[in-house]
């Protein structure tokens, strides 16, 4: 798909026009339709109306953009007009945005172009997609003031969410820890970013114990993924912004099994790792003016004579010995080692992990947000503020030390599960903080019920893409 900004409607053949609730231009409409009168469109959001001209050959597609409220998701009404339109769509469209702010503009090209995800890459039946998929389809926007920017943020964007969406969704057996790096590696080959990484013997001497602990019993060696962005001529005053994401690339629970009835959505136990490691693409594509730091603790938790076994005492990077209670609290593992790196490596400014961590953190908040955990209070008005902005949100769930007794172990530092059927994300959140050193400006967000799931695009469960415009519009304030 290509897109191109112009002044004037250019005798297009197919239409669309957003309208948010109660704010419906008719006279508008009836430029395209010849028309007039009132059609039967009110603007809800994800409503959609098919028009056309009284004489000649145009088709104009109403799409309800909704109340104010609604605005954050705008995209979203634009990729479902697009999900249900395409086909009846031929090598062109037009989207007018004459009446509608920049975010709106912004929201149809983001839109527009997150419909042409296909998640059927491993389908060897060749399907015949409509023009709308092809390369050299054209989305023209019509627009009085110059959005070249806006369209290409949002394409920027757009195609890295589609990048960590393919691989949510991408199967076990394919997406091992050493196709994560690669997928890293390309990626920072591709847009100009530093990439490294920790494989099975540099682990060993480094003595990320932990990652390797959650891995053994697996034939797919952990691996510790290392991005870093930093353009050239960087000032001092840009802040160092160091992100960690779990990276668990299938999780069979460990010998404490998980049932077998959705075992095989734990493919998308890396949620938190895709996040990261498109955040920091799409800032290399943006050429953003800051310095970011991505790690990804990767391993895969597989059941073997060699796997990890509850009781078992293991070590850490920090230093700390964990007792491990439960095998299928795993992430909270790797992401020990990883956030100690963090911090003795690279000492970040501020510090943010994301993990698709805990059930509890589902059971808590449902699939609406993420599970938000922060001594730092502007921190957390500030991610918020965000998540409300570009509804991927995040509510604020409390550290309270009542909760320490909950990871005491009689026979090591700590242990990794309380064992209660109760605040589970919190005492995860607590275990986690005890390898964060006191750092002051962490936050650890609990994705679990956001990066993955229920779809209106799909018929299973599938990956959102959740997380990267969280992170910028977060990066973007912390900078700015």
């Amino acid at each position: 798909m290509q897109f191109r900004a112009v002044k004037n409607t250019e005798n297009p053949s197919v239409v669309v026009l957003g309208f948010p609730k109660g704010a419906v231009d008719f006279d508008l409409i009836k430029g395209y339709t010849g028309v007039a009168g009132q059609p039967d469109f009110q603007g809800n959001f994800k409503q959609i109306m098919s028009l056309y001209h009284v004489s000649d050959p145009v088709k104009v597609y109403l799409v309800g953009l909704g109340e104010e409220k609604e605005k954050a998701q705008a995209h979203e009404a634009y990729r479902w007009l697009a999900h249900k339109r395409k086909k009846n769509w031929g090598t062109e469209i037009s989207i007018d945005c004459r009446h509608l702010d920049k975010a709106y503009t912004e929201a149809a090209v983001l839109g527009t172009t997150l419909a042409t995800y296909d998640i059927g890459t491993y389908k060897t039946e060749e399907e015949e997609l409509p023009a709308f998929y092809d390369d050299d389809f054209m989305c023209t926007i019509i627009s009085n003031e110059d959005v070249v920017a806006e369209i290409q943020r949002a394409e920027a964007t757009a195609e890295s969410m589609m990048q960590i969406m393919a691989l949510v969704d991408a199967p076990g057996n394919v997406k091992t820890p050493t196709f994560l790096a690669e997928w890293a590696q390309n990626s920072a080959q591709t847009y100009g970013y530093e990439f490294d990484a920790l494989e099975y013997e540099e682990l060993v001497e480094e003595g990320l114990e932990a990652l390797l602990a959650v891995g053994q019993g697996s034939q797919h060696a952990p691996v510790l993924i290392k991005v870093e962005y930093k353009p050239y001529g960087l000032t001092g005053n840009a802040p160092k912004i160091g992100l960690v994401g779990k990276g668990i690339t299938f999780d069979t629970g460990g010998l404490s099994i998980k049932p077998s009835n959705n075992m095989h959505y734990m493919k998308s136990d890396m949620g938190g790792a895709a996040a990261v490691l498109g955040t920091i693409e799409l800032a290399a594509k943006l050429k953003l003016p800051v310095h970011l730091v991505g790690l990804v603790a990767s391993a895969e938790n597989a059941v073997d004579a060699n796997s990890v076994k509850p009781g078992d005492v293991i070590g850490s990077y920090s230093g700390k010995t964990i007792e491990v209670i439960d095998t299928d609290a795993e992430g909270r593992l790797v992401l020990a080692d990883a956030l100690s790196y963090m911090i003795r490596n690279y000492a970040p400014d501020y510090m943010i992990d994301l993990a698709t961590l805990t059930g509890s953190s589902v059971m808590t908040l449902g699939y609406s947000a993420g599970a938000m955990f922060t001594h730092d209070d502007e921190l957390a008005r500030l991610a918020s503020d965000c998540g409300e902005a570009k509804h991927e949100r995040v509510w604020r769930l409390p550290l309270y030390d009542d909760f320490k007794a909950d990871i005491h172990s009689d026979i090591a530092d700590v242990r990794n599960y309380s064992g209660k059927p109760l605040a589970g994300a919190i005492t995860a959140a607590k275990f986690l903080e005890a390898f964060v050193e006191d750092h002051k400006h962490w936050m650890h967000l609990d994705i679990a019920g956001v990066a993955f799931g229920d779809s209106p695009y799909s018929k299973m469960k599938s990956a959102s893409g959740y997380g990267v415009r969280l992170l910028h519009e977060l990066i973007n304030r912390l900078i700015n």
